[in-house]
C-alpha cells in the first residue's frame, strides 16, 4: 500500500509528441515513437513509487480527425506495445485495463486488447489505465444507457451507483493529473474521476519526460492540500 502522502491513481495526458518532433526537425511518427519510449520510464518509476492506478491518454475520440499518415504510425505502435512491452509488464506483475471503444478500432488491436486484458487479470503491482479511443463524455454517455437499459429507478441512482456503470469501475478518481506541453485543459480525459483531482501543467513535451520528473511530482504533490469540497 502507499503512503498518505503518495496518489492512489496518477493520470497522465501525453501531450506534445508532434511539437517535441517538429522542434527536432523530425516526422510526426518520431515524436510519438520517443513519447512511447518515455512512457514506459514514467509508468515504472510511477509504480515503483507505490502508486497503485497509472491511467494514461493515448489516443482520443477525436484523434481520428488527424491525418490518416499519423494515425497509422500511432496503430503501429500500439501493436508493438501489445506485442512486446505489455508482456513484458505482464511479467513484472502490472495489470492492465482499456478504457475506451472498440468502435472504428482494427479487428487485430481489439483481440490484443481483450488478450492482454485476461493474461494480466491476475497482476498485483500496479493496475495500468490505458484510455485508448477514449473519449470521458462518451464514457458517461455510454454508462447512462447502460443505467437506462438495466431499468434502475431514478430515486435509488447516487454517484456510488453510478460508477459501477463506467467502464472498468473498479478504477478509481484520479488524485492527480498530469499534462504535460504547457496546455491547461482536460481534452475529455477522465471527466467522472477528475472531479477533485489535483492538476500539474508541465512545460515540457512528453517525450522529454523522466524518471526524475515523477520525482518531482510525487514530492509537489505531497505538499498540496486536498479539501474535497470542504
Amino acid at each position: 500500500m502507499n503512503s498518505s502522502d503518495t496518489p492512489t491513481h496518477i493520470g497522465y495526458i501525453l501531450d506534445g509528441n508532434r511539437r517535441w518532433a517538429k522542434k527536432h526537425g523530425l516526422p510526426t511518427y518520431e515524436g510519438h515513437l520517443a513519447g512511447y519510449n518515455a512512457l514506459k520510464d514514467v509508468v515504472e518509476a510511477t509504480a515503483e513509487a507505490g502508486v497503485e492506478y497509472i491511467s494514461f491518454y493515448t489516443f482520443s475520440t477525436e484523434n481520428w480527425k488527424r491525418a490518416a499518415s499519423e494515425v497509422r504510425g500511432i496503430m503501429s505502435l500500439i501493436r508493438g506495445l501489445f506485442k512486446t512491452d505489455l508482456k513484458e509488464l505482464q511479467r513484472k506483475g502490472y495489470k492492465l485495463v482499456v478504457l475506451g471503444s472498440h468502435d472504428k478500432l482494427p479487428k487485430d488491436i481489439v483481440k490484443m486488447i481483450e488478450d492482454a486484458e485476461n493474461a494480466s487479470a491476475e497482476g498485483h503491482k500496479a493496475t495500468l489505465a490505458m484510455c485508448f479511443n477514449y473519449g470521458g463524455q462518451q464514457e458517461i454517455v455510454e454508462a447512462t444507457k447502460k443505467v437506462i437499459a438495466a431499468g434502475v429507478d431514478p430515486a435509488e441512482l447516487d454517484n456510488e451507483s453510478f460508477v459501477q456503470f463506467l467502464q472498468h469501475p473498479e478504477v478509481p478518481p484520479c488524485d492527480l493529473i498530469v499534462r504535460t506541453s504547457g496546455e491547461q485543459r482536460l481534452s475529455n480525459f477522465m471527466l467522472w474521476r477528475s472531479a477533485y483531482s489535483e492538476f500539474m501543467f508541465l512545460e515540457k513535451y512528453w517525450p522529454e519526460m523522466t524518471k526524475a520528473d515523477v520525482d518531482a511530482i510525487l514530492k509537489e504533490y505531497s505538499n498540496r492540500k486536498r479539501r474535497f469540497g470542504e
